[in-house]
């Protein structure tokens, strides 16, 4: 197998970009879809911010390094990746507060109309932001299975949030034939693009989508914690008001008017003052993204999965599955089933193998094919099939949950 892996390394046309990022020697990492490694450029790029721009340049660099226009520039930066106009994303805020105010907006641009729908087992912090609004009596959460969405979009629906890729399983919506359905019953779309955005294609005009949005510390390699991004089409910049009416989403920030005036197009999203260390780190992911190429990104992730699964089956070890077999229909991950996947993982993790759990039986395993080369899938394999054969998980060490699992 291994020599198999070491043939499809010399043949791989990304092989160059791993040395773009600095990863440890000694592990091999398949949690990308989680945080993102660090690419090397981010050193720099930080040092000549905080050095130049904020050490030399203090208070001048909003004009002459141009940090007023960084969440703008580098949300331009990342819409090609998800087939949006450079004017229809911005980078700021977090995931969660980006959905917030997203939600808030698509609710009141719905009068009469308060659900949101979404399915159970959502990434959480999706539902939690649809209970936040229930509670201020702003909208009321509907949960239905993946196979009754259609079924459920009824005539009180304001709007639909789903997860384009299931953190847990890696299922793919259709976001083309959602999208449609939500709009036929007189319904807005947004759609959570952050286990999308840097894997796999997307192209949310070519699907109609409303809203999206998207977290940068993923398969963007923005760091922990970096600043997400926000998608409205352009039809809605003119209609949407969104709640968190902060000063650098006023139409006019530095006039320090007392009254509210909101910006025009997709500025308006914004609401405090831009984090420009994170925006800096961000860019630096985006843009070696960018480089690579989503398409060939993706074609490789499926690659390295499928790899992945025949090497589990050349080995015997029969594993149980979570969601779709054909690399098609999932994202740039795979996701298996045991009572004991906690322990697993940590067998994993002490081995250098870092994949990662989620409760409360799935161990996950991401394949961010910038950097993962198909000799670490190979040795992953080895390291599992040893922690099976072992029974290594059965370590009292291994059993004892961390609070970050």
């Amino acid at each position: 197998m291994i020599d198999r892996a070491r043939e499809f390394d010399d043949a791989d046309p990304l092989a160059k970009y791993r040395d773009r990022f600095d990863l440890p020697t000694d592990v091999i990492y398949l949690d990308g879809n989680s945080l993102g490694a660090l690419p090397r450029a981010t050193l720099a790029r930080l040092e000549q911010v905080i050095r130049g721009e904020w050490g030399g340049g203090l208070i001048r660099s909003w004009n002459d390094a141009d940090w007023i226009g960084a969440a703008r520039r580098v949300g331009g930066k990342i819409a090609p990746m998800i087939g949006a106009q450079l004017h229809e994303v911005v980078a700021c805020d977090s995931t969660s507060v980006n959905l917030f105010k997203l939600i808030a907006a698509a609710l009141e641009m719905r009068p009469g109309r308060k659900v949101v729908l979404s399915e159970p087992g959502n990434f959480p912090t999706d539902l939690y932001m649809i209970a936040g609004l229930e509670r201020q009596g702003l909208g009321k959460r509907k949960l239905a299975s993946r196979e009754s969405i259609v079924g459920a979009l009824d005539n009180d629906v304001a709007l639909l949030l789903l997860t384009h890729v299931h953190y847990k399983s890696g299922d793919i919506h259709d976001m083309v034939a959602l999208t449609k359905a939500a709009h036929d019953a007189g319904a807005l779309v947004l759609w959570d693009l952050s286990h999308s955005c840097g894997a796999l294609p997307v192209d949310l005009n070519a699907a109609g989508a409303d809203f999206a949005v998207g977290c940068g510390y993923k398969y963007l390699n923005g760091g922990p914690g970096a600043p997400a991004f926000a998608f409205a089409a352009e039809r809605h910049h003119n209609t949407m008001h969104q709640p968190l009416t902060g000063w650098f989403g006023h139409n006019a920030p530095f006039d320090f008017s007392d009254d509210y005036e909101p910006a025009a197009g997709i500025d308006r999203l914004q609401c405090g003052t831009s984090p420009i260390l994170g925006l800096a780190a961000l860019e630096v992911g985006v843009e070696l993204i960018s480089e690579i190429g989503i398409d060939r990104l993706y074609a490789k992730s499926q690659a390295l999965s499928e790899f992945f699964l025949a090497g589990l089956a050349d080995c015997g070890l029969d594993l149980e599955g979570v969601g779709p077999s054909n690399s098609d229909e999932r994202g740039s991950q795979l996701s298996f089933r045991h009572p004991e996947a906690y322990a697993i993982c940590q067998a994993l993790i002490a081995r250098g193998v870092i994949g990662d759990f989620r409760d409360p039986d799935i161990l996950r395993l991401g394949f961010a094919p910038a950097y993962l080369r198909f000799v670490d899938v190979a040795e992953a394999i080895r390291h599992l099939v040893e922690v099976f054969a072992n029974e290594e998980w059965m370590r009292p060490e291994f059993q004892t949950r961390n609070a970050v699992t």
